[in-house]
């Protein structure tokens, strides 16, 4: 059977988007406390963690991660109330979703070409 699996992105009326890159992100941030450690986890230019970050802060009434710059302390990085809850409600989204398809994924992945 070939493996498919099943991605949630968010489109909002805006034209933001929300999915599972930005979501990871978000989550790497949690667990490292900074921003260009999240980039480095999941292997991408601290830049373009930049970018994700002001593209879902720009999306959201109030911002999803809050971030100090460097000094002698060092600068770090942290999920607001916001950014912990978008999280939240992402992944219970996406749970749900797999819930409900399961099967019909498994269908999918019967009938599409194998590499």
């Amino acid at each position: 059977m070939a493996n498919v699996r099943l991605s949630i992105r968010l489109d909002l009326s805006t034209g933001d988007r929300i999915g599972p890159g930005k979501i990871a992100l978000l989550e790497a941030i949690r667990r490292t406390g900074s921003i260009s450690a999240a980039a480095r986890s999941l292997g991408m230019s601290y830049r373009r963690a930049w970018l994700l970050v002001n593209q879902v802060n720009s999306a959201l009434d109030e911002p999803a991660v809050s971030a100090a710059t460097g000094g002698t302390q060092g600068g770090g990085a942290i999920l607001t109330p916001v950014g912990e809850r978008i999280v939240e409600l992402y992944r219970s989204i996406e749970d749900a979703a797999h819930a409900v398809t399961k099967e019909k994924v498994r269908a999918v992945g019967k009938l599409a070409r194998r590499k």
